[in-house]
């Protein structure tokens, strides 16, 4: 009799080691996206007879409910678009598809069914299409990555009205039109942004004076007319970087934060002098080089321990790192 109960006992124990904690509907909802990729060996750990969260590779439970609040697929053979079942996963924080090059076709809608997504990745593939207006709907996302794509059409306005936005990067695509003017009106916090290598055009928002981004990347667009505004004594900029561009104003009447480590405006239109001010940005990285810069660099700080590449190509500077002024 005592056999039989250890016996069961160890039957008990047995089946509550192998019960499973994944949640039905979300399992079934990943076994619906292995299909659609046509079952590849990058997901060859998702079996119908194993546990999603303690088996699966890319994906992540939560601790105490078991749903699944991380998909992260990443650096392997993936075919096809996005499918639309990403968005029948409720309660997903970070959704990340990186790095794989087939994956065509555009950005799915379902995304902005995620309403608690924090961490929104999809770089490094070959989606096309706009950035879709509807992901404005995602109030809770920190960190939206759409880089390293073919993504068209103009960046939508709503995307200010994140509330909780942090990281910004749209760069990398073919992306045309104006930045928009809502950018200078942040729902929330202000995010480090990134636009370059795109096809933007037309003036920088005017209303981009009432922002203070710590990180700019406009380059290498089709920007033109005054940037002045994104600097000021009063903003907390550390890096801003608006080299290939059409811009033209002076930068004489600038005046930079004191935060300010980073500063690449080559190959603009811009003119005026260097101000005398940038000699106290101790810990400045600097190009102005291809503009139509004139006068003597100012003596002091770092603008004399940078090589001449830096100032180069410019109407009329003098002085060193150049040569010395007549």
């Amino acid at each position: 009799m005592k056999a039989l109960f250890i016996s069961l006992l160890a039957l008990n124990l047995l089946s509550l080691s192998f019960s499973e904690l994944c949640n039905p509907h979300d399992k079934q909802v990943l076994l619906q996206i292995k299909k659609h990729f046509g079952d590849p060996y990058l997901l060859a750990s998702w079996l119908s007879d194993t546990d999603c969260c303690t088996s699966w590779n890319q994906v992540e439970c939560d601790a105490t409910t078991n749903r699944i609040v991380s998909l992260r697929i990443f650096s392997g053979d993936l075919s096809g678009e996005i499918p639309a079942e990403v968005g029948d996963l409720p309660y997903l924080e970070t959704l990340e598809f990186h790095k794989l090059t087939n994956i065509t076709g555009p950005i799915p809608p379902s995304i902005s069914n995620l309403i608690h997504l924090i961490s929104l990745r999809l770089s490094n593939l070959n989606l096309t299409g706009p950035v879709p207006d509807s992901l404005s709907k995602l109030k809770n996302l920190r960190v939206l990555t759409l880089s390293f794509n073919s993504l068209s059409g103009s960046i939508p306005s709503s995307l200010a009205l994140m509330p909780e936005i942090d990281i910004l990067e749209l760069d990398r695509n073919n992306l045309t039109g104006p930045i928009p003017e809502s950018f200078g009106n942040f729902a929330g916090r202000v995010p480090g942004i990134s636009l370059s290598h795109n096809q933007l055009s037309g003036k920088i928002p005017a209303s981009l004076d009432n922002t203070d981004f710590r990180l700019i990347d406009f380059s290498r667009n089709k920007l033109e007319g005054d940037a002045s505004m994104l600097f000021g004594p009063n903003k907390t900029s550390g890096s801003v970087d608006l080299s290939r561009n059409l811009l033209e104003f002076n930068l004489s009447k600038v005046v930079f934060p004191n935060t300010l480590t980073y500063l690449d405006v080559n190959h603009n239109k811009i003119f005026g002098s260097i101000p005398t001010q940038m000699t106290q940005l101790n810990h400045l990285s600097l190009n102005v080089s291809y503009n139509r810069l004139c006068g003597q660099i100012p003596q002091g700080g770092k603008l004399q321990t940078f090589d001449y590449t830096a100032y180069f190509h410019n109407r009329c500077l003098c002085g060193a790192p150049l040569a010395s002024c007549k």
